[in-house]
């Protein structure tokens, strides 16, 4: 219950009733890792459409609708995509 599951940047889905109302988006992006809350983890999201953040807990997410960082790790290395700056290229003068 301590660590979290999920990084600054993954897209996650919201529970049901959180937003308040039933056609609210209920996707969101995570903006920062909060400090834990008596062993819950907290986070800092906004949403598409607004332009503040609201801080969740780990239990607001609904994760049966967010994929796991795992397979969204697994989907990116599948298609076999390349980063586009390789480090080990990178020619440095003296």
């Amino acid at each position: 219950m301590g660590r979290p599951n999920y990084q600054i940047g993954d897209m996650i889905v919201l529970k049901s009733g959180f937003t308040r109302t039933a056609k609210a988006e209920k996707r969101c992006r995570i903006s920062s890792i909060l400090p834990n809350d008596h062993g819950h983890v907290q986070y800092r999201v906004q949403f598409d459409a607004e332009n503040f953040e609201r801080r969740i807990t780990e239990a607001d997410i609904d994760t049966g609708e967010t994929p796991s960082r795992g397979s969204v790790e697994a989907a990116v290395k599948s298609d076999g995509a390349e980063p586009w700056l390789k480090f080990s290229s990178i020619r440095t003068g003296k």
